[in-house]
């Protein structure tokens, strides 16, 4: 009887294949908007940037999910509603719409507003009692992946801005600059939403995909 693969190699496996479906997309501005339109935020971000109140969208279909989330089904299956990754959260990242709208009902996290930021002993995962969140190892941690755009960054523009690198937790392991473009390494990023919210550029010049886009 063969052994089952190993969770990391599919993972590997899965981050590949994200990175070679998105390589297309580097070609320019609107097959960014096109997938960023397909999440459901672009409309909201831009209309917040410029003041203008934008007609109310419909819930987001695919959601970033709190580290150490099961597949997105599953997930969606398993969460008891219970609020306590909420509560333990330290960034007050993880949001759980009382009305069940957005998120599905489950928690959530809404990069534009907040980040999940990696923090230490990242209480959500050990404190979740449905196991819906499963302790995960930093290093394999996999809630989606940034893709970068060209386009619109600062950085093609003048060689300097690197805002997304410096702040990311994961540093040079999930990101790096090389020359005026900007790297993501699949492997080695998290999804955590940390370039995006502060990326200044509008469109964002680099968006997660969340992880629910391949589940």
């Amino acid at each position: 009887m063969s052994e089952s693969p190993d969770p990391i190699d599919r993972r590997r496996f899965f981050r590949q294949g994200l990175r070679e479906l998105f390589k297309p997309l580097a070609s320019g501005l609107e097959n960014i908007e096109r997938i960023t339109n397909h999440l459901g935020s672009l409309e909201e971000k831009a209309a917040a940037s410029s003041g203008y109140a934008a007609p109310q969208s419909q819930p987001l279909e695919l959601y970033l999910r709190p580290p150490g989330a099961l597949p997105e089904q599953q997930f969606k299956e398993t969460c008891s509603r219970c609020g306590i990754c909420v509560s333990v959260c330290p960034a007050n990242a993880i949001k759980l719409d009382a009305t069940g709208t957005l998120g599905h009902g489950a928690p959530y996290i809404d990069v534009e507003a907040m980040p999940c930021v990696v923090c230490d002993g990242t209480p959500c995962m050990h404190n979740c009692p449905s196991g819906a969140l499963l302790p995960t190892p930093v290093a394999e941690i996999d809630m989606g992946t940034a893709v970068w755009q060209e386009t619109p960054c600062l950085r093609v523009k003048d060689n300097t801005c690197q805002i997304c690198v410096d702040q990311c937790p994961l540093g040079s392991a999930a990101i790096e600059t090389e020359g005026n473009r900007i790297r993501v390494h699949p492997l080695g990023c998290v999804g955590c939403g940390v370039c995006e919210h502060y990326c200044p550029t509008v469109p964002k010049s680099i968006t997660v995909i969340p992880r629910a886009a391949r589940d």
